[in-house]
């Protein structure tokens, strides 16, 4: 990134604000519509005419979400699983017994959910049986396979690979530490969780090799694979780093590539529905725009008063939605 922002191309005059009026946690598009996760009970609707709806879905904090792009799925520490549609109709799914906070939840295959609750994982079948699985400690994160109903749940000490429907105890991928989210590759063959620590880690599914992904000035609270899983794009840098994965062994023994240098760090990054291109947002609320074949970076918003704490792209990547840890949020247009 040019030292100037004024010397690179910009779009910033394309952004739509949203008054988000709290915190924005997570946004996903629903359909046609931005949908921006807000820190307490809150989704807000944003339509492409700039049109809103609020629906309140949760008797507390939203701890979690997650969108399939025809619903959101979120979790809440008033011990509910949530399910809202495209046109903003709610239904609980699921209420703890024990009223505990639900830090994680997936959607996985065929109407499959999972979620986590203390020291426990769950899955809902699409035909409404519940299943569970205890684990070493709170889940960091949940991800389902991209193939068949197998589950990943990131804990301290590494990670347990669990086939619901297996009376089989989960395969567990060990690694010292705690694992705060669990990503696997599009195509099925890697698995990667972020660390409390400054670092990133990997296995290789086929034999449980690690893989060790380090080199970051402060954790990394945000990853992605881009739109062909040819690289795995993190924040945890005062640049945007990028992992390689297009050949069988991934990152095994090779450097990440680098873009979008910048004087503040990386907090959060979405990748492109269809281009190798990323956007980055920074702890100044900067976002930047990069395409990884030649680092090329266009300007989407100035820095501002807060961190970046959430991004996403629409389904055919022409609008990209942006939330930050004060309660301003936006929505750029790239039609």
């Amino acid at each position: 990134m040019t030292d100037t922002q004024n010397q690179i191309a910009s779009v910033t005059d394309r952004a739509k604000p949203v008054a988000a009026g709290a915190p924005v946690v997570g946004i996903h598009f629903v359909k046609v519509r931005a949908v921006f996760v807000l820190g307490e009970e809150t989704l807000l609707f944003v339509a492409a005419d700039g049109a809103e709806q609020r629906v309140a879905t949760h008797g507390g904090g939203i701890l979690s979400a997650v969108s399939d792009g025809t619903r959101i799925l979120t979790g809440g520490d008033d011990g509910k699983v949530v399910a809202t549609s495209a046109n903003g109709e709610s239904e609980t799914l699921v209420t703890d017994a024990k009223h505990r906070w639900i830090d994680r939840v997936a959607l996985g295959p065929d109407g499959v959910i999972a979620w986590s609750a203390g020291k426990q994982a769950f899955v809902r079948t699409g035909k409404g049986e519940i299943k569970s699985v205890e684990l070493p400690s709170t889940a960091g994160g949940l991800a389902f396979a991209p193939k068949g109903l197998r589950l990943a749940a990131a804990h301290y000490g590494g990670v347990s690979l669990w086939f619901p429907n297996a009376h089989a105890a989960p395969e567990i991928l060990s690694w010292k530490g705690s694992h705060l989210d669990v990503m696997f590759s599009p195509d099925g063959k890697f698995l990667v969780t972020s660390m409390q620590e400054p670092t990133l880690h990997g296995w290789r599914l086929s034999d449980a090799k690690d893989m060790r992904m380090s080199g970051y000035s402060g954790r990394v609270a945000s990853m992605a694979f881009t739109a062909g899983g040819k690289f795995l794009a993190t924040s945890g840098s005062e640049q945007l780093i990028l992992w390689p994965f297009g050949t069988k062994d991934g990152p095994m023994g090779k450097q990440p590539r680098m873009v979008a240098p910048y004087q503040k760090r990386a907090v959060a990054v979405a990748c492109h529905p269809k281009q190798e291109i990323v956007a980055t947002g920074f702890e100044d609320g900067l976002v930047m725009l990069a395409r990884i074949d030649d680092g090329a970076e266009i300007l989407a918003r100035r820095p501002g008063k807060a961190p970046i704490s959430a991004l996403a792209w629409n389904a055919d990547g022409s609008k990209l939605a942006f939330g930050t840890e004060d309660g301003e949020a936006g929505i750029v247009d790239l039609a």
